[in-house]
Order: structure tokens, then sequence, then C-alpha cells
């Protein structure tokens, strides 16, 4: 697939020569500052030291006095209290931390964890939850990752005498539920100062909150900082202000101090080194969310909790074998799909639904992803499931696929989430009906452009200029992720030093240099670049683009080119 690069407008010449003479760096690492909103000393401090201090008052928060007033009552009659989550990775975070956190000032018979079941309850606060709260004398409800849509349920439980205190992320309706308290940074009357924490962030910052009305140490908070790293990582959330100093302290205690069953999945695994964003999302995040995909998010709640190293293995091993059961679902479901697309000849379309009745929920988020990433369309994956159909969809760079589903409420029994990902549920009768409509408001909505991937360059450098400082500077903008992308670079004038190869599956290695530098050579790799061989061989030369990454290999480190392009 060919695919658009893009070099992003250079900071302003105030800016990069500010911040060249304050911090003494180059014109390079400079311009990256200012492209990310750095324009002085303090904010590149701020940026290249985080600091747990840098987190804002959780009572900013809208209705934060509220949720630690109604948790402070329950705890002095002694009320019954369940904390419940959704089934992915931030949902079954967000309940090990909030339950981890009060289970060690609260007896056992006091406090129950409740994960919905996908198939049975679907997403969010279901009523066989409330139901379950009201029949066994539980009159608190803490919702994390859930909730702020979920008006009519939290009816239901007011009648039930069920109270709840919701902790969610997601965009709101018109209507706020009416709960004791509803955390909820995207609340427009909310002027809590960072708007992207995940559920398990709000579920965090409520936990921060109750500390310091009871001044309690914060340190009983922060003990859960690598499953709010987990959560950050999985939820594919902005990495900056807040998120970013979480991520960075959590990935130190992933890799220095983990909890029992994040250590379990790091062993399981075989992540011997320092775990990056990036392994987060596609190692551990995956097992985590096997558990709910498959069986039960109850599995692992379990293991996040383990207490002990012989429970977390025996959970571990569990999911282990739960994922790889995923896995070859994965892999049939998506072999399906493209034969679906194959079939109905689609590929000229501007959007992809498809629907199986036959298909798993559990699997449909992840086989969109992947029919996104092949035909880079929005993509919504529809299946049946306790008697309605359920959907899950993904989008494309700068396509809001939340409005686009929006337009077509009408067809539709819910729907909710995020810019990029969402869920949805609809009748039966009104699959094909959506399936038309959607794919005209997408063809009304989406430019050409937007049908294109782009890779968006930082700067344009020679190779001469990736000296070691810069290499130990850049290592510095870590934790990447949404919003803090590791820097791409773009470099002319390029030839193979000998003969590339392809390994893995469809992978180029290849050693690099420049023209003007015929002894500088950087060892390169292009992850599912094999298509472009003929063009490296070639007697001309050409430019790539790429990120600047350390391989460790049999315990030495090398500086190595991820090559994302080649033309």
């Amino acid at each position: 697939m060919n695919k658009r690069w893009r070099i992003k407008s250079q900071s302003s010449i105030n800016v990069i020569n500010r911040l060249k003479d304050e911090l003494n760096v180059d014109d390079i690492v400079a311009n990256l500052l200012g492209q990310r909103g750095i324009v002085d000393y303090q904010g590149a401090k701020t940026f290249f030291r985080p600091a747990l201090e840098h987190l804002h008052d959780p009572f900013l928060m809208k209705d934060m006095d509220l949720a630690v007033d109604r948790l402070e009552k329950a705890f002095l009659t002694k009320e019954r209290i369940i904390v419940y989550g959704d089934y992915d990775v931030d949902g079954t975070t967000a309940v090990s931390v909030v339950y981890g956190f009060l289970s060690k000032f609260l007896p056992a018979d006091q406090i129950h964890y409740y994960i919905p079941d996908r198939y049975k309850e679907g997403y969010g606060i279901s009523t066989k939850g409330i139901d379950f709260a009201a029949e066994n004398g539980y009159s608190l409800i803490i919702a994390l990752d859930c909730g702020i849509k979920s008006v009519d349920k939290i009816e239901y439980a007011n009648t039930k005498g069920v109270d709840f205190i919701i902790c969610d992320h997601h965009r709101p309706g018109d209507q706020i539920p009416a709960a004791s308290a509803v955390l909820d940074p995207k609340r427009k009357d909310c002027l809590y100062p960072y708007k992207e924490l995940t559920g398990c962030g709000i579920g965090f910052k409520f936990i921060c909150a109750w500390c310091i009305k009871n001044n309690i140490e914060l340190d009983y908070a922060y003990q859960f900082l690598d499953l709010l790293a987990v959560s950050i990582a999985a939820d594919i959330v902005p990495i900056t202000g807040e998120n970013r100093v979480l991520a960075h302290f959590g990935l130190i205690k992933l890799n220095q101090n983990p909890s029992n069953g994040l250590k379990a999945i790091k062993d399981i695994a075989k992540l011997k080194r320092d775990l990056t964003i990036s392994d987060v999302v596609f190692v551990i995040g995956p097992r985590i969310n096997a558990a709910g995909r498959i069986e039960t998010g109850n599995k692992a709640v379990e293991l996040l909790l383990s207490e002990n190293t012989e429970q977390a293995n025996i959970s571990g091993n569990a999911i282990q074998k739960t994922n790889v059961d995923r896995q070859a679902l994965d892999k049939i479901i998506t072999q399906e799909a493209f034969q679906m697309i194959d079939d109905k000849g689609w590929h000229k379309r501007k959007s992809t639904v498809l629907f199986n009745p036959a298909w798993h929920k559990g699997v449909i988020g992840i086989v969109a992803s992947r029919l996104t990433d092949k035909y880079y369309r929005p993509t919504i994956m529809l299946t049946e499931s306790n008697g309605v159909v359920a959907g899950s969809a993904r989008s494309v760079k700068d396509f809001d696929v939340y409005e686009a589903i929006e337009s077509c409420s009408d067809l539709l029994i819910q729907f909710g989430g995020h810019k990029y990902a969402a869920g949805l549920t609809l009748h039966k009768d009104n699959v094909e009906a959506f399936i038309e409509k959607f794919e005209r408001v997408v063809t009304q909505t989406i430019t050409e452009e937007m049908l294109i991937p782009e890779i968006e360059i930082d700067e344009e450098l020679d190779l001469k200029e990736i000296t070691p400082k810069f290499f130990r500077i850049l290592k510095q903008f870590a934790p990447f992720g949404p919003e803090n992308l590791a820097p791409v670079f773009c470099t002319r004038d390029l030839k193979v030093l000998g003969t590339p190869r392809i390994v893995g599956e469809n992978h180029l290695k290849l050693d690099l240099f420049q023209s003007d530098y015929p002894n500088l050579i950087f060892s390169a790799i292009g992850f599912n670049l094999a298509d472009k061989y003929n063009l490296v061989t070639g007697k001309l030369p050409f430019s790539a683009c790429y990120s600047v990454e350390e391989n460790e290999w049999n315990g030495q480190k090398v500086v190595q080119l991820n090559i994302k392009d080649i033309q």
C-alpha cells in the first residue's frame, strides 16, 4: 500500500533559538521539542523530568468531593461495596487498582468485585449486575471504565436502593446519570485540566482523593502505577500531561518491581529486557484482554490481584492458554473477513462493515483493527450475541468513527466509544440498512487524503547527525505513544552496503549509508517491507523514513533504524 509522506511544520525560529540557548541543544532537538508544544526551559524540564508532583489535585474533578463523601459514608456505616468494571484491559486494571486499594482498609466480606460477562450481559453496567448487588446486600457500586451513558440502568439501581459512583472516561450523552457522583473529565461541566485519563486513571484519582481526605500516604495509591501504565498503553490514549507522568513511573515499577500478576505475564512471555509502551500494547495487553474475550474478565482480575508468585503463575498460565485460543480464532475470522471483502468486491468502498452471526464476539475488535491496517478504511465487524447484533469499530487517522456511528443512531440500540474505536448494538433487521447508511455517511465526510496512510515526518536529516549525544536525548522523549510518538526522520540519497536480506515472514534487513558519508554505516530493519527489496537493490539511491531505536542482541546494544517506508 502506498503511503503519503508529510514533513511536519517547523517550530517557530524564536522557539528554536530560545530552546537552543536555554537547553544547549541543537536545532533538531529544539525543533522536536517545539513540535510537542514545549517552548522554554521550564516546559522542557517538566517533559524530560516527570514528577508525581506534576499530577493535578484530584478534587479539581467535578463530583470528586461527592464521590469521596459517599465512600466515607459507606466506610462509616459498614455498607457492602462492589467494584464494577469493564472486561477489557482498562476495565480489569481499574477494578484491580480500586479493589486492591480498598481491600487493604475493608474486611473481605464488605467488598466484592464484579466484571460483567461479555456474552450474557454485554458492555457496561448491566441489570444482572445491579440485581446481584441488591440481592446480596451491596448498597454501593463503584463503576469503572463504564456508566457515563447508563442513565436507565442508574434509574433502575436507584429503585433497588443501590447507589453508584461512576468513574468513566468516555464521552457523555445528553444526560448525566443520576448517580451519587459521576467522575468523567469529558463532562462539559467538568473543569479538570486533563481530559485524557483512562478509566483506570479516573479510579486512581479517586483513591488518591480518598487518601488526601483521610491523611493517608499517597504511596498506598502509587503502588498500583504499573497497572496504570498497562491501562494507558492498552487503551491507546494520548501519552501527554498526566498520562505521560503516570506511564513514566508505571513503566519504572513494571520493569523494577512489578506486581505478582504482571511479573507472571512478563515471565511467561519471556520478556527479560526493560519494557516499553509498545511491549505493553503488543505483549502484555493482549494476554490480559484474552480472558474477557474468550472466557471471563474475572480471570484477568484474579491474575492482577495475585497475592503470591505461585498463585500468579497458575493464573498466568491459564490466561496464556486462553490467549493462544484467541490467536487461533483471530486468524480464522481475519481470513474469513478478507474472503468476504473479495467476494463482495468491496475494495473500492469508503468503509468496511461485515456481518457474520457465527463470529466470536470477543475477537471482532482485533479483526476490525487488522482490516483497517490492510484496507485503510473505517471498519466495523458485526456478529450476533444474545439476540441482537453487536459490533466493534475502528478508524483511520483523523476520521471520527464515533460521530459517523452517531449519525446512524436511528438504526441502533446503543453505542459508545472514542474517535478511533467504538462499540454498538442493533437489531438484526437493521443490519443491511446500517451497512448502507454508514457507507453513505463515511462517503460524505471522509476525504481522499484520509484514505491513504500518512507518515508524519518530524525532521529531515543526514545520517551524520545521529550522534551518541543525539540518541541519548532522543531516548528521553519516551514513553512514546499517541500525541508523543517516537520521532520519525527522513534521509535522502541512501544506498545499501552489501546485500539486503528478507528475515522472518516479510521483513527487510539491510545496512545503509549515505552517498556523502560512505564510511558511516547504520543497521536497519523494515518490518513488513519485503516488497521494497527490488527498490533498495537497484542502482538508484533512495529515501527512507525511520525512527531511531536501540536493538539488543546477545547482550549487545546497537543503534538501529526502524524503517517505516522507502521511496
